[in-house]
Parts: C-alpha cells; structure tokens; sequence
C-alpha cells in the first residue's frame, strides 16, 4: 500500500500500487484458468455423440475387421491372441488422435473464424493458455479411454493388469498429442493447413506405432525406426500395462514421451508469449 499526498500536503485515501507485470488476482489466474478448461471440456461434451460415439463406432470397426479377417490365421502374438495384442493400440491411437483433435480444432477455428482474441485478451499468461486448452484434450482423451475400455471388458473380456501404469500412459499419450495440437494449431491459418498436419503427421505417427504389429517382427532398419516415433512408446506402455508383454521397456516409454511433451509444451508456451501466428 503507498500513500499519495495532496496539494496541501494532506494524506489522501491509500490505494494499492501494483508492479508492472504483477496481476491484480496473483501468480495464478485460477478462476479463468478454470474457466477455459471448463469451455474447453463443455466444447466437447455438447457434442458427445460426434467426439465420444463415433470414435468408439471406429475402434470397434478396426477390431471386428481385423478380428475377422486375420484372427482366425494370424495366431498368437507376443504369446497372447491377435484381438488381445490389437486391443491396446487401437485404444491408444484412439485415445491420441480424439486429444489432438480436440486442441487442434478449438484454436483452428477460433482463428479462422477471427474471434480468437476473446481468448487471449483476458488476463491469462501463456502458460494458463497452454494448460486451459491442454484440460479439453485430455479429458476428451480420457472420456474416451474409459468409454472404450468399458467396451472391450464387456465383449472381449480384456482387463488391465496394471490400472496405475494404464492411466499414467493413457493421461501422457493425451498430453503429448494435445500439445501437438496446439502446435499444429497455432502454425495453421486455415482448415486445409490442420488437414495436412492430420493426414502427414498424426495418422502416420499414430499407424505406424505397433498398433497392429510387434516391431520386432520388422527387418531391423524399420525397427530402429519406430523407436524413434514416440507414438511406439505410448502403444507399447499401454500394451505392457494392459496384458504385460511389450517391446520396449515401459520406463523408458515414459521418459521418452514426457520429454517429447515437455519440449512441446515449452514451445507452445513461447508461441504464445510472443504471439506467433495468432492473428486470424
């Protein structure tokens, strides 16, 4: 508090001096932090029929058809049944791309629509938006773990061996690919730019994981590969996690992602920070 004196030297009512850069409400904008997660999270849940149903109509679309046409022939792998080894990655590279949909879609079309600036005129620092935006993806991620998941107990009988290791690679697989979103987001300036990143990046990323093969089966130049997709980690850690059998160990899995998600992260921030690409 600071005193300001008259023109007679009187005291005047004392009144709050604030340093530059300090906000009013403190380090943390809680309640607008709070406010485009929430946003964020209505966003996806108004339309649950497109962002929860229909992912669980795919999943189940690439199971029966695999089930169907490679089950009877394709045997065991990893010393457990084809349905059983396919059930992880498709939950996961559901799981993945409904995340990176979510943050991709909601700063995409607010920029192309040109109200993004009623997002980034409240008082919300780069990281606030980063986390905000990161919440929907996430939980639209998990929402769509669990549905599936709830799915599959009930008609395959497929269970979690390890339910802590599943989330923490369920959670890490939203994030990253929310960050990735995000980015992807603030680089495009129109719907045909985020398709590109769709269909180039994402679906490769997310097809050529594991999803439907031990990489150990590959010749050893492709399998040096996919250890470089940090897509491959999230499949196989959720793999280890869901029937114990896995290529890689599910640690390093960890390590791997959320150093990928952190740099992620730090760079979304610094987009932010400086305003790169947001003008619609």
């Amino acid at each position: 508090m600071a005193t300001i004196t008259g023109k007679a030297g009187e005291a005047v009512s004392p009144v709050s001096v604030t340093g530059i850069g300090v906000r009013r409400f403190g380090r943390v904008n809680w309640l607008g932090l709070y406010t485009l997660s929430e946003r964020e999270t209505r966003r996806f849940l108004s339309v649950w029929v497109q962002t929860i149903a229909a992912p669980l109509v795919t999943a189940g679309l690439f199971l029966a058809v695999f089930s169907l046409a490679l089950g009877p022939m394709r045997g065991e792998v990893m010393g457990v049944g084809f349905v059983e080894f396919l059930a992880p990655g498709i939950l996961m590279m559901t799981v993945v791309q409904n995340a990176f949909a979510n943050t991709s879609s909601s700063i995409v079309i607010a920029k192309v629509q040109g109200n993004i600036v009623d997002t980034l005129m409240p008082p919300l620092s780069p990281l606030e938006l980063v986390i905000g935006y990161l919440a929907g993806g996430v939980l639209r991620g998990l929402a769509v773990a669990l549905v599936l998941w709830a799915v599959m107990a009930l008609a395959l009988g497929i269970g979690i061996a390890r339910p802590g290791l599943a989330l923490a690679f369920v959670l890490l697989g939203a994030g990253f690919l929310g960050v990735l979103g995000i980015l992807a987001a603030i680089l495009s300036t129109k719907f045909d730019h985020m398709a590109a990143v769709t269909n180039f990046v994402v679906t490769p990323l997310a097809f050529l994981s594991g999803t439907f093969y031990s990489i150990s089966a590959l010749p050893p130049a492709m399998e040096t590969a996919s250890r470089f997709n940090p897509v491959f980690y999230l499949i196989d850690g959720l793999r280890f996690a869901m029937i114990g059998r896995s290529d890689a160990a599910p640690m390093l899995g960890l390590a791997v992602v959320s150093a990928f998600t952190l740099a992620g992260a730090a760079l979304a921030w610094h987009w932010f920070r400086i305003g790169y690409r947001m003008k619609p």
